[in-house]
């Protein structure tokens, strides 16, 4: 059986996929407090952080593997995934909104990263769902 392309948005999607899990597992060491996996709208740290942050790293290498290899599996980490960044955004703004946290990003930042954050995670949920006959 002759592999289909994966095509280069999904192959974007893929990389950018791949340096957020980068970014997960770097998160427990690093020695800014204001750098924490957020889950569910809570910015985390510590013991909590190092756990979470290492399996939503390991749960994002596998998904770009996914999309890389064009295979079955990433479809429905995508749609999790998707789900999760959709859920996660509001939260955290509801949170923090007014505080401290929201005051260390400047607008430039805190405006088009939801747009970012939805856009790549839905994004490649949607492409992989239309290419579902693609994956192996």
């Amino acid at each position: 059986m002759k592999e289909k392309s994966r095509g280069a948005a999904l192959t974007i999607f893929a990389i950018l996929l791949a340096l957020m899990a980068i970014s997960n597992f770097g998160k427990p060491f690093s020695h800014n407090p204001g750098v924490g996996f957020v889950f569910f709208g809570t910015r985390l740290s510590g013991l909590p952080n190092m756990i979470v942050a290492t399996i939503f790293g390991i749960i994002l290498a596998v998904y770009a593997y996914g999309i890389f290899a064009m295979r079955k599996f990433a479809l429905p980490i995508g749609i999790f995934y998707a789900a999760y960044v959709i859920v996660n955004m509001p939260l955290f703004i509801l949170k923090y909104h007014g505080s401290a946290v929201m005051q260390e990003h400047s607008w430039a930042y805190l405006i088009p990263y939801p747009f970012v954050a939805i856009g790549v995670s839905s994004g490649a949920a949607v492409l992989l769902y239309r290419r579902k006959a693609d994956l192996g």
